[in-house]
């Protein structure tokens, strides 16, 4: 059976095993991107005076957006070519990337590229909990191959994300409204990936009490 382009619903019994992916290099495949974004807008000058075909982009911002979507489509290829298949998640943010890249280096408008994190994450959120609404967990799309947790493990990790998803979507708005760019690119990389990762930890409770692993145990 040939592997599917995408990845297939984790309650499939008869879908194919995926092939592994070191953690560190996923890691580096979710992060790098965003750390291309910070690096080229603090160092866009730098960039534009040594490669002049990123200056006809304009000012930091927009080098910046142009080698962030580069820097996403890379990953997405190497993520591909690892496993075989796209994952979901970070493959609605490539296209969001790229449709609201390509809007703000057309219009020379950052606020396309500002309000990107704020549709992806509205768009994840909406999208958990209106799995919920209609019976889904689709949240095991995401964490299958980390987890195996019963259907009410599911159900309220996929609440809580949903929830988590649209409160950084409201976070994000009143950075980009209040602040600096600047300020909103180093929040962006370096206060979201912090905050995701202790939102991720305060979660582990809730998994180890509905751990499929951890009941087969105790049988």
């Amino acid at each position: 059976m040939n592997a599917p382009i995408l990845e297939s619903d984790p309650s499939d019994s008869q879908k194919p095993k995926k092939e592994a992916i070191n953690p560190g290099l996923k890691l580096a495949l979710e992060l790098g991107p965003l750390l291309v974004f910070f690096f080229a807008n603090a160092r866009g000058a730098w960039l534009a005076s040594h490669f002049p075909a990123l200056a006809e982009l304009g000012k930091p911002i927009f080098i910046a957006t142009g080698l962030f979507m580069i820097a996403t489509a890379v990953a997405l290829i190497a993520s591909w070519l690892l496993t075989r298949t796209l994952p979901i998640m970070p493959l609605i943010s490539g296209i969001v990337v790229f449709i609201f890249g390509a809007l703000t280096l057309y219009l020379q408008n950052d606020i396309f590229i500002k309000m990107k994190p704020t549709i992806i994450n509205t768009l994840f959120g909406v999208i958990l909990l209106g799995g919920l609404y209609f019976g889904k967990s689709l949240l095991g799309y995401v964490f299958d191959s980390a987890f195996k947790l019963d259907a009410e493990g599911w159900r309220k990790l996929t609440f809580r994300w949903g929830v988590f998803f649209l409160v950084l979507a409201v976070v994000n708005e009143i950075i980009w409204r209040n602040f600096s760019t600047d300020f909103w690119v180093a929040f962006k990389v370096w206060a979201n990936i912090p905050i995701t990762v202790l939102f991720t930890a305060s979660q582990m409770p809730l998994i180890m009490r509905h751990s499929l692993d951890r009941q087969q145990e105790k049988q």
